[in-house]
């Protein structure tokens, strides 16, 4: 070794310092790429371990070669060598550059192990708080923001103000636009949460924060794990997150208005979407199993959703997927914009805009009275803004958010389509920095990366066949549900059950969990076009939910009739026998029929201290 060490210090010493660094550096580069292919695991394994292999290969005749011409002065091969191994070392450099952001991208979009969350109590604007207001909180002790968040504040601001309990938020916030409370506590986004429901749509201009605390704490979400393969049949649960701002806060309550089911089968490459409209009455897993719309089990976070739809549905869901209003647009401009077949809206205006026969909607910011038009027809070209107020808008049609529902599953299916085809470098940076900055979920960095076979057989299909993937598309059949909340009314939904029970079938056949249903009759006509199948459109069978009709006005027989159909006890209080005429009822409007066991009518004049406190007001 001494006798090599005294040969190469008569070498000449720029070619000896060439080679110490290109050896130095190609060694640290081709470690660090090492690691960064080692993490791909199963991604093309033959090519992951030639490539290592030729390059330590290389390394080895490098030095050996190098080490040899350097000792016997002979420069021109150890030059040309040198030459190729800082060319690999720039080849190693950029190969990591790519692999490092791609994994930063990656795990940005993955939850985080701590997140803030921060508990508000508001009140109305011109009411000043004292020590006699009175204030409201959730009773579950393990709502974070409702009650856990809202003692500290008490305790923090040292409020001994009498503390009044609630089920629910609604109730909550009904209580505060009674003045049955002064002030309740939510979460801080409260205005997101709620304003979509017409009964607090000004809520963000009839209320102040007076007292607000954050807190860092553990994410509830990192408790939703799945071990399923991507390689096998999964569900991914997708929950449209309403934020006016960049980036997501991957653990706050948010805005359930967009809530699809989606089952993939990577063998068949095979899709299906289940858009649930958001005012569909079902029971609230989180709540006691109370029945609510099923937005509003979004206020208590994501595991509250999803156990709530794997009780309506039957199927396990593996994945959720957040993404907010905000990436919507970032990702339909990074694919280079959609195609859909935009559908004719119904009406005319659209928050007192006069659309003129187009699809109009305002912009994604709050409050905001810019409007975006769009023509309806085949094929319409839309950017990010267009994409998105195409997916919100739903004042234009006469089915509202069903209308809507079917438009989102349009719009993720033309993204999807178009995420395919991209062979720019430039244009896959758009879309991973859209990903990661509007996109939470449950997957792990190694679940996300074994989704490469998947994607290259997706893109090989659609190279040979022109499709990439098949998609199954639903729509679940509904009736107007008008339902009870404290003392107002509120328009909800209730399924066929026939119609959820073809969806769910159709679900459970791609992810292989039962047999497929065999079709034993099939019709065609040749002068009509084609359309896929639509599961569960146009199944009305079994029963719907149905509430507690208005009857005052009506008469004896009618009730006596509607309590023999639905089994319930009916008696009647006469304040004059003469009378056949309905002047009060026991059981408040919208009250579900299958929570009542009886009711008590009142006939004739109803006394003057008895008043009706049931205020309609029905929204859309």
């Amino acid at each position: 070794m001494k006798v090599l060490f005294k040969k190469l210090s008569k070498s000449n010493k720029v070619a000896l310092t060439f080679f110490i660094i290109a050896s130095l550096l190609y060694l640290a580069l081709y470690g660090w790429l090492i690691i960064n292919l080692l993490e791909l695991k199963t991604v093309e394994t033959l090519i992951r371990i030639g490539v290592i292999s030729f390059f330590a290969l290389w390394f080895i005749i490098y030095f050996l070669v190098s080490l040899i011409k350097l000792v016997t002065k002979k420069y021109k091969l150890f030059t040309v060598l040198t030459i190729f191994s800082f060319l690999f070392i720039g080849i190693f450099g950029v190969a990591n550059y790519l692999f490092t952001f791609a994994y930063d991208k990656l795990d940005k979009i993955t939850e985080k192990d701590e997140v803030t969350y921060t508990s508000v109590m508001i009140s109305y604007k011109d009411t000043e708080i004292n020590k006699d207001s009175i204030l409201g909180m959730i009773s579950n002790e393990d709502d974070i923001t409702g009650n856990i968040l809202a003692k500290k504040i008490i305790k923090k601001e040292k409020l001994k103000n009498e503390v009044k309990e609630y089920d629910d938020y609604y109730s909550l916030l009904e209580a505060l636009y009674k003045e049955e409370v002064d002030a309740v506590f939510l979460s801080s986004n409260y205005v997101t949460l709620y304003s979509s429901e017409e009964l607090f749509a000004d809520i963000g201009k009839d209320t102040k924060v007076v007292y607000k605390l954050s807190e860092k704490r553990k994410n509830e979400d990192k408790k939703i794990v799945s071990n399923k393969k991507l390689t096998e049949p999964f569900t991914v649960l997708i929950l449209g997150v309403d934020s006016d701002s960049d980036g997501l806060d991957a653990n706050a309550a948010f805005n359930g208005d967009t809530l699809i089911l989606a089952t993939f089968n990577p063998k068949t490459l095979t899709a299906s979407m289940f858009s649930i409209p958001r005012d569909t009455y079902v029971p609230i897993a989180c709540n006691n199993n109370a029945y609510s719309k099923i937005n509003s089990s979004a206020a208590y976070g994501t595991s509250c959703v999803i156990s709530t739809i794997e009780n309506m549905t039957g199927i396990t869901i593996d994945y959720y997927v957040k993404i907010n209003f905000k990436g919507v647009v970032d990702l339909v401009d990074a694919v280079g914009g959609v195609t859909v077949d935009v559908e004719e809206p119904d009406f005319n205006y659209n928050h007192t805009v006069d659309c003129q026969g187009k699809v109009c909607e305002r912009v994604y910011k709050r409050n905001s009275e810019e409007m975006v038009f769009i023509s309806p027809g085949s094929n319409v070209k839309l950017n990010g803004q267009e994409a998105l107020a195409y997916s919100r808008c739903r004042h234009l049609y006469m089915e509202s958010d069903l209308a809507r529902n079917r438009h989102q599953q349009d719009v993720i299916t033309a993204v999807a389509n178009e995420a395919i085809k991209i062979r720019e470098f430039k244009k896959f940076e758009k879309v991973l920095d859209a990903v990661s900055n509007n996109i939470s979920t449950n997957m792990s960095r190694e679940q996300i990366i074994s989704s490469y076979d998947i994607i290259k057989d997706m893109i090989s299909r659609s190279l040979n066949d022109g499709d990439m993937i098949t998609i199954k598309k639903s729509y679940l059949e509904v009736s107007s549900l008008p339902v009870n909340i404290g003392t107002m009314i509120s328009s909800a939904l209730s399924y066929y059950p026939a119609s959820l029970d073809e969806i769910v079938q159709m679900m459970k056949e791609n992810l292989e969990l039962v047999d497929p249903v065999m079709t034993k009759t099939f019709s065609f006509d040749a002068n009509k076009e084609y359309t896929p199948k639509v599961y569960g459109k146009g199944v009305t069978g079994g029963s719907t939910l149905t509430t507690m009709p208005n009857f005052i006005g009506r008469s004896v027989s009618e009730a006596q009739s509607w309590g023999y159909n639905n089994g319930i006890n009916v008696s009647f209080n006469y304040n004059d026998p003469s009378s056949t005429v309905i002047t009060d009822q026991s059981i408040a409007i919208g009250t579900l029929v299958k929570n009542i066991s009886s009711v008590t009518f009142t006939v004739g004049d109803v006394p003057s201290t008895t008043t009706d406190t049931t205020t309609t007001n029905e929204t859309e």
